[in-house]
């Protein structure tokens, strides 16, 4: 390998660290990205739109393991070299788009603590968008001889049109009033009003003097505030990216999944008409998640329409202008590549350090595919974790010849535990399953965990 490319040692530790762990690096992706370069180029070119004003929604769709989660990792990184900001999080049962009892406003805060821009990539960035439309507003300010004030009420008139949009603006012009006097409280109750964590209107209206908080029925239209208001920041948009969208195929409860489900439908009808600005959402999850017709994306008819793939792309031809994305496995190319990428990270960038030559590079994936077959490129997770180990044990082991370890490595096989049911209380959260027997008396064979309330005979008995 001739890459050049520098790798500082904060960026090569956190990418080995959180691969030789099974996670997703927040950093450094771009060491390690092979193929997909279509794939790539459509995101790119939706990021493009969203800096022009426009807006957008993919559906991120592949196996277990197929690398849905760095994709999106990559897509937020590219965002961040755009000028966009990034707000990003993962569905869980507690975690929902659509709720009742605080899950979406739940989802919320998560987005709002993993807000990112180009200059603060780590998360926490609200503070920074806040203070930079503060410091666009005095700039224009001078310019033009109004007040701060002044300037900072006429810049957010627009927001009013909105839906919360008077309030929003009240805060941001609160979280002024902290700058300007010195008053830290201030700001700090600002940000927390900005980032979804005020659980009552009492304590809102205390500290602020607004009469409305984030909560679950204004999810979406505050995303939508946003959007609008960090493009007033000096931004190019909003990029909302949301992983484990499968957490609302699990849910048990039928209405709760409809509910989920409409709450997507709006979010696609306004992307496709243009009237959500500067705002882009994608989201990843499994073929179970999309195409289910009983509990997926698929079992509700709109959403059926409106996601339905190019009769030509499911033939075997490729279309990347609608909003499911299909994201391939990696070939055995693919995976060859991607591990002499790895191998040039791990002796940071200098030739002469490299632990294993190409010849043993080959000897490993022949080693992986006897082990667990063709899932160790198509599914690549725990081929890279023992690829790591073994360049691990060579480094603080170097008596020891690479060709007498490889044989010895154990690779496991992947296993997808995303598909059981998850059961809800009266409030809307998770419940913890109890111990419970594997079948039904009424059913021989099925899960107890697989009924649904819309299943006809649910609550027959015998």
């Amino acid at each position: 390998m001739n890459d050049t490319t520098t790798i500082r040692p904060r960026e090569r530790d956190a990418l080995l660290q959180a691969l030789r762990t099974g996670v997703v690096p927040r950093v450094g992706q771009h060491h390690v990205q092979v193929g997909r370069a279509q794939e790539v180029q459509a995101l790119l070119r939706d990021i493009e739109r969203i800096n022009d004003g426009g807006s957008g929604v993919r559906f991120v769709i592949g196996d277990y393991g197929s690398g849905k989660t760095f994709f999106l990792n990559l897509v937020r990184s590219m965002a961040l070299q755009q000028k966009l900001v990034a707000v990003h999080a993962d569905l869980s049962p507690d975690r929902r788009l659509h709720a009742t009892g605080g899950q979406a406003r739940s989802l919320y805060a998560e987005l709002m603590r993993n807000m990112s821009t180009r200059a603060k990539p780590d998360g926490g960035a609200m503070s920074n968008v806040v203070e930079r439309f503060i410091t666009e507003a005095l700039g224009r300010s001078r310019d033009t001889g109004g007040t701060v004030e002044s300037v900072i009420q006429q810049r957010l008139e627009e927001l009013t049109e909105l839906t919360g949009g008077y309030d929003f603006a009240e805060v941001i012009s609160k979280y002024w009033q902290g700058y300007d006097t010195g008053n830290e409280q201030l700001k700090s109750d600002a940000v927390r009003w900005l980032r979804g964590e005020f659980t009552t209107k009492t304590d809102a209206r205390n500290a602020l003097g607004v009469r409305t908080i984030v909560d679950d029925s204004n999810f979406y239209d505050q995303l939508k505030l946003l959007a609008r208001f960090v493009r007033m920041a000096g931004f190019g948009g909003l990029i909302v990216s949301l992983d484990e969208m499968v957490n609302l195929y699990k849910l048990a409860n039928s209405q709760a999944r409809n509910s989920n489900y409409e709450q997507i439908l709006r979010i696609i009808n306004d992307a496709t008409q243009g009237t959500a600005e500067g705002l882009g959402f994608v989201m990843g999850g499994t073929p179970d998640f999309l195409m289910d017709t009983r509990r997926g994306l698929y079992s509700y008819a709109a959403l059926q329409s409106r996601l339905a793939e190019n009769s030509y792309a499911t033939g075997g031809l490729v279309d990347y202008s609608g909003p499911v994305i299909r994201l391939p496995g990696l070939t055995p190319e693919d995976l060859y590549v991607l591990l002499t990428k790895l191998r040039h990270v791990q002796a940071s960038a200098d030739v002469e350090r490299y632990l294993m030559p190409d010849d043993g590079i080959r000897a490993y994936m022949v080693h992986c595919q006897s082990r667990i077959g063709d899932s160790y490129f198509r599914t690549p997770r725990n081929s890279i974790k023992g690829y790591l180990d073994l360049l691990a044990v060579l480094e603080q082991n170097p008596d020891r010849a690479w060709n007498d370890l490889v044989g010895e490595l154990h690779i496991e096989n992947e296993t997808n535990p995303d598909l059981e049911p998850i059961e809800l209380d009266e409030e809307g959260w998770a419940v913890d399953p109890a111990p419970q027997p594997t079948t039904s008396t009424t059913e021989p064979g099925r899960p107890l965990d697989d009924r649904d309330e819309s299943d006809d005979l649910s609550s027959f008995r015998l």
